[in-house]
């Protein structure tokens, strides 16, 4: 079982940057795929990027290529969001997930870290 714990969030102007993290724990990583997702107010959750921990391959959802880029620290077990040029659509709760080689969908989430846009 993998833990999440995500941290970085906060309230920032349009146009800023911020840069969140996720902890992970409880077992290795090799296979896996980190994503980040987020959820506002009224909204489902939205995929927003995600890594693939061996080869470091990443995919972005449209609204944030350009402006965010996913990572991971393999000796540190960390995925890493820059986001840039934020815009006050992006405020949400953002949430970091795993999904390991045998699942078909993110099955592990940490408990989220709350980013607000000020326009």
């Amino acid at each position: 079982q993998v833990q999440l714990v995500e941290s970085g969030g906060g309230l920032v102007q349009a146009g800023g940057s911020l840069r969140l993290s996720c902890g992970v724990s409880g077992r290795a990583l090799s296979s896996y795929t980190m994503g980040w997702f987020r959820q506002a107010p009224g909204k489902e959750r939205e995929f927003v990027a995600m890594i693939d921990w061996n080869s470091g391959s990443t995919q972005y959802s449209g609204s944030v290529k350009g402006r965010f880029a996913v990572s991971r620290d393999k000796a540190n077990n960390r995925v890493s969001l820059q986001m840039n040029t934020l815009k006050a659509e992006d405020t949400a709760l953002y949430f970091c997930g795993a999904r390991s080689p045998w699942d078909s969908g993110f099955k592990n989430w940490g408990p989220g870290t709350q980013v607000t846009v000020s326009s």
